[in-house]
């Protein structure tokens, strides 16, 4: 007999109780998420540098800046179900370490030549993968009444870009191209040998024993694995899109300085970033679905606003972080409703695949978004179609979603 939806606000069971060591491995993991993500972001901030002391084309930063953001979402598919076979304890310090290695290179030699960037920014790509590690490895800490609010903290940490872009251009200007890189293979260091020391699977976690092929296969069969998918390409999608496109946006359309468009991008990652964990909260006690509705309403009301470009102030500063609040709150609440119905010895393959499709939703939107411009000379078109994107991400959860959500049981937990 099928469960009831947990879409009503009802309270916790008695057996929800969340031990000090699960909160312990949720800080590590988060902490793990957030270094290697401040490894992987490493590349986008010089790329105005990079592009000036080499003679690069636009094409050639674009390729640069992409090819991280690529390689760490795809990556996330394989190491999403090795994590399900092997467990965060043996990947999390295995991922720093790979990512360790390029960070030293482009560091010390890999930075005077494109050739030698893309190879460096091509492995650099592995420290996004650790998105993947950190899912399964964190839900299975926490029962599933509480997975919405531990996801959505782990998935904070990837503020850890903000580090890079609020940190790096200005150790590389005051201490030359070396700093950071060192700087940060030196954290990376000392968390993967904290983590093979400190961190531990959780007793029980339910272990895959088919080979790794026939696992991806299985879970390419599973519907939540498209549903999440489509739903944080837009999500996460837009999150990513608007942290690497906002700057060229309020340049452009509102003649900002370079600095003052940097410092309200970093505003917009920083408050989506403390919405995401809100948002898992949220799911915990409203239920995914309801989230998912509220968050892409407000994207699509936001974007409709926007898209007549008024003014900055006070109009489009709180369209904008509307959107920022939104974005952040769905992605919180597309990896609740991961947790509650993708199998549990799955949920790593789950996570790679939706963590796929995020990342690469954000690669595509700024592209669209310089083409539009180029060829209307406004970001009208752009904002609009974001609308439509919206309007149907929202339509599909209140639909196939809200239905799979009724009629499927939670994820088995043995």
């Amino acid at each position: 007999m099928l469960q009831p939806s947990r879409e009503h606000n009802e309270a916790p069971p008695r057996d929800a109780a969340v031990t000090r060591r699960a909160w312990l491995m949720l800080a590590l993991a988060t902490t793990g998420f957030a270094v290697n993500f401040w490894a992987w972001a490493l590349l986008s901030p010089l790329g105005p540098r990079l592009k000036d002391s080499l003679a690069l084309t636009s094409f050639q930063q674009s390729v640069l800046v992409a090819v991280p953001v690529v390689v760490g979402s795809l990556g996330r598919i394989p190491v999403g179900a090795l994590t399900d076979r092997f467990g965060g304890r043996v990947m999390f310090p295995l991922v720093s370490a790979a990512t360790m290695a390029p960070v030293l290179y482009l560091g010390l030699v890999g930075h005077d030549s494109l050739a030698a960037l893309v190879a460096g920014g091509f492995f650099l790509g592995i420290g996004g993968t650790a998105f993947a590690v950190g899912v399964p490895f964190v839900s299975a800490w926490f029962p599933p009444e509480r997975r919405g609010l531990a996801l959505g903290i782990f998935g904070a940490g990837m503020g850890g870009t903000a580090i890079s872009a609020l940190t790096t251009v200005k150790l590389v200007g005051a201490h030359g191209m070396a700093n950071p890189f060192l700087i940060t293979a030196g954290v990376l260091a000392a968390y993967g040998a904290l983590a093979a020391l400190v961190l531990r699977d959780a007793p029980g976690r339910a272990v895959p024993t088919e080979p790794l092929t026939q696992r991806l296969a299985a879970t390419l069969r599973l519907g939540i694995t498209w549903q999440a998918s489509a739903l944080y390409a837009v999500a996460f999608g837009g999150y990513v899109a608007f942290s690497v496109y906002l700057p060229t946006y309020l340049k452009t359309g509102y003649s900002l300085t370079q600095a003052d468009a940097a410092n309200r991008m970093a505003g917009f990652v920083l408050f989506a970033v403390a919405m995401r964990p809100i948002g898992g909260w949220l799911s915990d006690r409203l239920g995914p679905v309801r989230v998912l509705v509220a968050a892409l309403t407000v994207v699509f009301v936001g974007a409709c606003v926007q898209s007549f470009t008024p003014s900055l102030a006070p109009v489009g500063t709180i369209a904008f972080l509307a959107m920022a609040a939104a974005l952040g709150a769905a992605s919180g609440a597309v990896f609740a409703l991961v947790a509650q119905l993708a199998p549990a010895n799955k949920v790593g393959s789950v996570t790679g695949v939706v963590g796929a499709a995020g990342g690469l939703g954000g690669f595509v939107p700024p592209l669209l978004m310089g083409s539009l411009y180029g060829a209307y000379g406004s970001y009208a078109a752009g904002l609009v179609l974001l609308a439509l994107v919206a309007a149907a991400a929202l339509t599909f959860t209140q639909t196939g979603v809200r239905h799979a959500v009724s009629r499927r049981r939670p994820a088995p937990q043995h």
